[in-house]
């Protein structure tokens, strides 16, 4: 079957660079899934992006779709043929929907059963004849934000400015708003012009040529290449933050590294505002010595050659050195305020509209840090310290970095808590009270920084539910979820033995008396436990445990976080061992029978009827005796299923739902104080075994 090249390029005025990426990924996914959905076969599919455009190049494209053979299986003879003879209306409507009649029908014997057949044949049409379809791949992709222009009725990222399709040398014809498709692309804004591509396969060298560097992995790695270069001969180091990196790739179209310098007085200024203005407001990326040191230099990634770079160089700077003077005058301003000033200006500022001021929230978390204190036993020192840090956690916030630089609340906070003569353990818990920040983030590593982390990422979370703001879809624009794992990874790491739903009760009640709550207490508890399980399935998938394990850890309580990782842990762990299918058959039986008690009782020993029930009992008690100790999740699973065989003789010489009622009820109530113990573990009916 010959075959051609397809390249399908759409040329836009500048993306933002966020979007780049995902954009070029959904067009390539669409192309291909559309390919393979019309039995068109191809070969290589390469991807490109800048922010003026997004292609896809589609390497030997079949120039015919494959013809399909394939047999339809319509009703039984029975239904398809009357007692005459004669075809049903079942037959009929069988062939008509596969376009073909009664007479292609012919019967194969199925689990001795006759059904009609028919065979079909679908010849397949010419690729180009289907290839105008692009059009719908175009217009239906889906951006985060779009927008219109003109008098066109589009709703798109950004306007469209050109179109190239071809398939082979031959153009694809169709139109979206005013442009048409053609063989033309541009280059670069300023270094390039209008091209023709001649043919797919020389796309990017053609643009290149144009001073367009079309491949987003040539390009990003052209970046990191001049980086190290500028490393390594002024014996400099320069870290790659990905995202930042990941950026600049996106902004530029032909990436030229340079740079320059800014006063050695404005490193005065804390390390996390010098980058963060670097980054942040103007792209670049820092630099610092062999030693770790910030210097008083960056580096630029221009869109352009090489061509007057001192010029370029001297720009920056200018522009730079504005940046940074703000900084020094934001930070010089902040020396002159204290703490208790800051503190008073939290009343007035509004942290919702419903939920209250930012002092009302400060109040709350500080008295679920100080439940928490206590409940871990802290010291006096740590005691004192946590009050300390939830009392003024939130002063930086009015500070005029943190206005002007958002992303350092924290950071900010540390630096002035010290500065202001805060010592070193609570003003460390300022800045970790947001950890972790994102996924690659730690937690906090101090018991104070750990307790009021939770303690305001808690709060957020009852609150925002309190009065319905509860993330649906890839809404969640107060990044509940993200919080709630921060919680979850923040009590796992610290090994914290703190029971959830106490947790979220405890937080509920703070809530409550504040007078925010839309729904009853008992809803939104169940709404925050159940939140709160989705966000511990999830890293336990991540950790590789398989579904039904999952789902039997998560099917009680959620309780304290590290014993439940542990038991999801110890049943992944135990899940192919022999006699595991057994042993889970064993404790399966106890709870299901135990689910036909109407109510809990006492065991009578005066009622057993046979040894096997005295057995039994006894190693109950001897089990739960253990239980009681402090014993690990592997331990407690190993003493559970050393019932199995008091349990497997039990059930071979008892019946259970005896028709005695007495006899019948103290039964139930004997599986009752089994399952209790099997329950504290996992609900283990929702293991899977084979």
């Amino acid at each position: 079957m010959s075959k051609k090249d397809l390249l399908l390029e759409i040329g836009l005025e500048e993306l933002p660079a966020r979007f780049v990426t995902s954009s070029m990924n959904q067009l390539s996914e669409k192309i291909q899934a559309w390919l393979t959905d019309n039995q068109i076969l191809f070969g290589e599919v390469k991807a490109y992006s800048t922010p003026r455009r997004l292609a896809i190049f589609v390497k030997d494209v079949a120039e015919k779709q494959e013809d399909i053979h394939e047999e339809a299986k319509g009703p039984a003879r029975k239904i398809a043929v009357t007692e005459d003879g004669e075809w049903t209306k079942a037959a009929i409507g069988f062939t008509r929907g596969q376009q073909m009649s009664v007479e292609d029908i012919y019967f194969k014997e199925m689990n001795g059963v006759e059904y009609a057949h028919v065979k079909k044949f679908i010849k397949g049409q010419e690729t180009k004849q289907l290839l105008e379809q692009l059009k719908d791949i175009v217009t239906g992709l889906t951006f985060p934000k779009n927008m219109r222009w003109g008098n066109e009725d589009l709703r798109y990222i950004r306007p469209i400015k050109w179109i190239v399709a071809l398939f082979g040398q031959e153009r694809i014809p169709f139109k979206i708003t005013h442009v048409e498709t053609g063989n033309w692309s541009m280059g670069h804004r300023f270094l390039g012009e209008k091209t023709e591509i001649t043919a797919p396969a020389v796309y990017e060298e053609q643009l290149l040529a144009q001073h367009v560097l079309a491949d987003p992995v040539k390009r990003k790695a052209a970046i990191v290449s001049q980086l190290e270069k500028i490393e390594e001969e002024n014996n400099w180091v320069i870290p790659i933050d990905e995202d930042l990196l990941e950026e600049v790739t996106n902004l530029v179209e032909y990436p030229t590294a340079l740079y320059g310098k800014f006063e050695e007085a404005f490193l005065e200024i804390p390390e996390e505002v010098l980058i963060t203005s670097m980054k942040e407001h103007q792209r670049y990326f820092p630099v610092k010595s062999k030693e770790n040191q910030l210097l008083p230099y960056f580096v630029a990634v221009r869109n352009g050659d090489h061509k007057h770079l001192e010029k370029v160089a001297k720009g920056n700077e200018k522009v730079l050195r504005a940046r940074l003077a703000d900084a020094a005058f934001f930070y010089h301003e902040d020396q002159k305020t204290s703490i208790e000033d800051s503190l008073k200006k939290l009343n007035k500022i509004v942290y919702h509209e419903e939920i209250g001021t930012l002092s009302e929230k400060v109040t709350r978390v500080r008295r679920l840090t100080n439940v928490l204190a206590d409940e871990l036993q802290f010291s006096t020192e740590e005691k004192t310290a946590a009050d300390r840090t939830a009392e003024i956690s939130k002063f930086d916030l009015v500070s005029h970095m943190v206005y002007e630089f958002p992303e350092l609340q924290g950071f900010m906070g540390e630096k002035y808590a010290l500065q202001k003569g805060e010592n070193e353990l609570v003003s460390k818990a300022i800045n970790e009270q947001y950890m972790p920040r994102n996924a690659e983030d730690d937690t906090p590593q101090s018991n104070v920084g750990a307790a009021i982390a939770i303690a305001e990422k808690l709060d957020t979370i009852a609150s925002c539910f309190a009065i319905g703001i509860i993330p649906s879809g890839s809404q969640d624009p107060y990044a509940l979820r993200r919080q709630a794992t921060g919680i979850v990874q923040t009590l796992l790491n610290k090994k914290w033995r703190l029971s959830l739903e106490s947790l979220i009760n405890q937080s509920l009640d703070f809530v409550i008396e504040a007078g925010i709550q839309k729904k009853e207490k008992v809803e939104l508890q169940r709404d925050l436990v159940n939140f709160f399980k989705l966000r511990i399935k999830y890293l336990l998938q991540e950790r590789g445990v398989r579904y039904d394990l999952i789902d039997a850890v998560l099917g009680g309580d959620i309780g304290e976080i590290p014993a439940l990782m542990s038991k999801a842990e110890v049943l992944d762990m135990k899940k192919n061992d022999l006699e595991f299918k057994e042993n889970m058959e064993a404790l399966s039986r106890i709870l299901n029978i135990a689910s036909k008690a109407e109510v809990e009782g006492e065991v009578e020993v005066t009622r057993f009827e046979n040894e096997h029930e005295k057995e039994l009992y006894q190693k109950y008690l001897d089990v739960r005796e253990q239980l009681s100790k402090d014993v690990t999740e592997e331990e407690y699973f190993t003493l559970l299923v050393s019932l199995k065989t008091q349990i497997d003789r039990y059930f071979e010489h008892t019946m259970v739902m005896a028709e005695d009622a007495k006899v019948r009820e103290n039964r139930l109530n004997q599986m009752l104080k089994l399952a209790s113990l099997v329950k504290k573990f996992a609900n283990i009916n929702e293991v899977i075994v084979k």
